[in-house]
């Protein structure tokens, strides 16, 4: 893998170097913040492509980081609702063991032992 991305490099900078040199003619840049006189259509095409890549990148990069918050956030949010309805579930549970205990306990509070019948 690293050999094929060192040719890739190199044939990369070999055609950059044939921009550079086979495209020679001068021409007048002007820059909203600077003007420069002369430079070679080559070297203007490779500036243009790096800064265009690196912007690229830059980007590239802010926007994945958007759509990850984003899945994270969905994520949470279905942990959340999972949680929620467990803890539902749970509370009631305990609602109807309370209501059996309650139940229970009435009942046995309702048979006392003064209550006998003389047979």
């Amino acid at each position: 893998m690293r050999f094929i991305l060192i040719i890739l490099l190199i044939v990369l900078f070999i055609y950059a170097l044939a921009l550079v040199l086979l495209n020679a003619p001068p021409v007048s840049v002007d820059l909203w913040f600077t003007h420069i006189p002369e430079m070679r259509v080559g070297l203007l095409v490779l500036i243009t492509l790096a800064l265009g890549v690196v912007l690229g990148l830059l980007l590239g990069v802010q926007i994945f980081r958007v759509f990850q918050n984003h899945w994270e956030i969905k994520r949470l949010n279905k942990e959340i609702e999972r949680l929620r309805q467990e803890q539902i579930q749970t509370a009631q549970l305990a609602a109807a063991e309370a209501a059996a205990n309650v139940r229970h306990e009435k009942t046995v509070l309702d048979i006392n032992a003064n209550d006998k019948s003389p047979l």
